[in-house]
């Protein structure tokens, strides 16, 4: 009874090799194992046309604000129209991410500081403290020359629901977390009509907003964080057709 059972299995292994063997080979020829395990939800798919990012399956669009600039001027989202930004939430007494989301945003406005429609929304987090002129000092230090970037500040409670609600970027106040405030060190992507987009990822979903937490010449490590500030650029430039 084994004799034949071992003649059984034989077989089987014999056919297997004969119909699955030869389709394995050419797939490693053709290269596509190895690109589908290097393809992963944190390795965004580049030459795509963005997509919008959508709640409850509509288009989400940034819904409407108005606060103070560094230079005291009541900035909206009408100032932005026509014009592809990049928006954030932060404060000028960060100890930890914001200041390397600060020199991302930079190196951004200088690959960029020959597009006029071109601009980046910083809205701070600690109101009470970031002022007007505290924001034009932050903004000095950083050498932020882009005539559309807006350092905006005003009711706390309009900028935490325009955070949350509005943009879907966590923010509070933590007295536990070094600083006193904790949020998320994410970019969004405006385009030219106020719809928040962004790029797929390998998994075709829309990896909604960019990491601001990495720079461009920094080494990443193994934690599961990705530099996106390319990606952004690359996008960037997609909405203002300078890829076409």
């Amino acid at each position: 009874m084994k004799k034949y059972s071992y003649v059984g299995i034989s077989f089987i292994i014999l056919i297997f090799g004969i119909i699955f063997i030869p389709r394995i080979v050419n797939r490693v020829k053709n290269t596509s194992v190895v690109k589908n395990d290097r393809m992963s939800a944190s390795n965004p798919i580049a030459n795509e046309k963005l997509s919008y990012v959508k709640i409850n399956g509509e288009p989400k669009k940034v819904p409407e604000f108005a606060f103070l600039n560094q230079d005291s001027i009541l900035i909206t989202n009408h100032d932005y129209k026509g014009k592809v930004y990049v928006a954030e939430f932060f404060f000028t007494s960060c100890p930890t991410i914001c200041p390397k989301m600060t020199k991302n945003l930079v190196y951004l406005q200088n690959q960029l500081k020959d597009d006029k429609d071109f601009g980046v929304a910083s809205f701070t987090i600690n109101p009470k403290m970031d002022t007007p002129n505290r924001l034009k000092k932050y903004a000095d230090r950083y050498k932020v020359t882009d005539p559309d970037w807006h350092f905006l500040t005003g009711d706390r409670e309009a900028i935490y629901d325009l955070a949350n609600a509005g943009f879907n970027i966590y923010a509070a106040e933590n007295p536990e977390v070094a600083g006193g405030f904790e949020h998320n060190g994410y970019f969004a992507l405006i385009d030219q009509e106020g719809y928040i987009r962004s790029r797929y990822d390998a998994s075709g979903n829309p990896i909604i907003y960019y990491r601001g937490t990495i720079g461009v010449d920094e080494k990443v490590d193994d934690g599961g964080e990705e530099q996106q500030i390319t990606i952004l650029l690359e996008d960037i430039k997609k909405l203002l057709k300078k890829d076409e």
